[in-house]
């Protein structure tokens, strides 16, 4: 049976489905806990933006020369190294796309139980959430991409009419968009650094068509479309939300709190109708779990039809579905369900954003050493966009190990683990990835 195959719009959704998540509805929360300026809180989101467009772009190229599920894996594998696509899949096979999913989930319990009054219940709405997910994209891909591509746009529509709610109701806000002179002091200060970190969580995602790329009509087109407009409206969708959050809002009913959507909701529609909104936000969580339970196992499938002591992995369905990869990362969703968010996120950032410059620098890598590669999609502006990338990672990885060395020692002791086993599973033989 020949698999079926999904366009590019269906792959943009998992783009934005992907992005779409946790962080739009908490980051802004953690910000105005250190941040009172309008104007360097909307500058944070431009500049997680613009490093977002720069990473999808140069995936863009990447994965039309070299189309394949996987991901990093895939590509660090073709253009370094077998243990280099190896680490990176290490990463999103362990918690990479399991710890996003069960916050997901998590934030889906907190704000559907808040909404309707029975906050002790919402460890149970998280779990129900996860398994029903999951049943879905165990069946057959047209289910998956189907249900993936509803639920992202119904997401994305409430969460564009909660933006356009707050900017029509505007007033209500405490914080200023226009520049001030004490700006400058804020942008460069820990607190900027620190918020910059939850918003670049907030855009990850934006290369979750790079791991279907296989399963997807004409990649060498259909990928870099999907990965630079999904970014490009994710981007756009996140700069309304939070200008419509801090103008309708005060920003000390917001600050240091998680469920800031249902903050804004309530005093926008009152506690009936922010109940309802809440809901319907929880709802649009759906769409974020679905599409990391959708990319995520890609990478399983990918390391499992590689390498002979993972095959079990690779073991699909009658339909071609990865099921035993994707019942893998839901039972790692459900034991982290339980696990500290911020931390998590903080060492997600570290050893995620390792893996995506060293993918980026594969565009120079490349360029240098296949320059006659057929690329269906070459990266504009270029060498621009992987230099504002690998300087805005290094950036990152700068601060996270200034300002919480704990968290990225975890991230380096991931790595260490994933060379460990990697030494092991070559010992019990496997092809190199192609």
């Amino acid at each position: 049976m020949t698999p079926a195959k999904i366009s590019w719009p269906v792959a943009a959704a998992l783009v934005i489905g992907n992005m779409v998540g946790v962080g739009v509805f908490t980051s802004l929360g953690w910000q105005l806990a250190g941040i009172n300026s309008g104007f360097a809180i909307l500058l944070l989101w431009v500049i997680g933006g613009i490093y977002a467009l720069c990473g999808a772009l140069c995936y863009g190229e990447l994965v039309a020369a070299l189309p394949r599920c996987g991901g990093e894996y895939h590509l660090l594998s073709r253009i370094y190294h077998p243990a280099a696509g190896f680490l990176s899949g290490w990463i999103s096979l362990t918690v990479g796309f399991a710890a996003p999913v069960a916050f997901s989930a998590l934030l889906f319990g907190t704000y559907l139980a808040g909404a309707l009054g029975i906050a002790d219940n919402a460890m149970i709405f998280s779990v129900l959430v996860l398994l029903a997910v999951t049943a879905c994209h165990l069946w057959k891909l047209p289910i998956g991409s189907g249900f993936q591509l509803l639920f992202t746009t119904l997401k994305f529509l409430l969460v564009l009419g909660l933006a356009v709610a707050g900017l029509l109701s505007a007033g209500g806000g405490s914080v200023s968009f226009a520049p001030t002179p004490g700006d400058w002091a804020v942008i460069t200060g820990a607190p900027f650094a620190i918020s910059l970190f939850f918003v670049n969580y907030s855009f990850a995602g934006w290369n979750a068509a790079a791991y279907v790329a296989g399963e997807v009509r004409d990649p060498g087109r259909s990928v870099p479309r999907a990965l630079f407009f999904g970014t490009l409206a994710v981007l756009l969708l996140y700069l309304l939300v939070n200008a419509g959050f801090l103008a309708s809002t005060p920003a000390d009913k917001m600050a240091g709190k998680e469920e800031v959507g249902l903050i804004v909701a309530q005093h926008l529609f009152g506690e009936r109708g922010g109940t309802l909104v809440g809901i319907l936000i929880a709802f649009g969580l759906i769409s974020a779990i679905s599409a990391m339970t959708w990319a995520g196992p890609r990478v399983g499938q990918m390391l499992g039809q590689d390498y002979t002591s993972l095959r079990l992995l690779a073991h699909t369905n009658r339909h071609r579905v990865p099921v035993v990869a994707i019942a893998l990362q839901t039972l790692l969703a459900l034991g982290l369900l339980w696990a500290e968010p911020k931390q998590i996120i903080l060492y997600l950032e570290f050893v995620l954003n390792l893996s995506l410059a060293a993918t980026v620098f594969g565009v120079v890598v490349l360029r240098a050493r296949k320059p006659d590669l057929p690329r269906p999609f070459r990266c504009p502006l270029y060498p621009l966009p992987p230099f504002l990338f690998l300087a805005m990672a290094f950036y990152l990885e700068f601060r996270l190990l200034l300002t919480h060395p704990q968290e990225s020692l975890w991230g380096l002791a991931t790595i260490a683990a994933g060379a460990a086993i990697y030494i092991w599973v070559r010992r019990g033989g496997g092809k190199s990835p192609t």
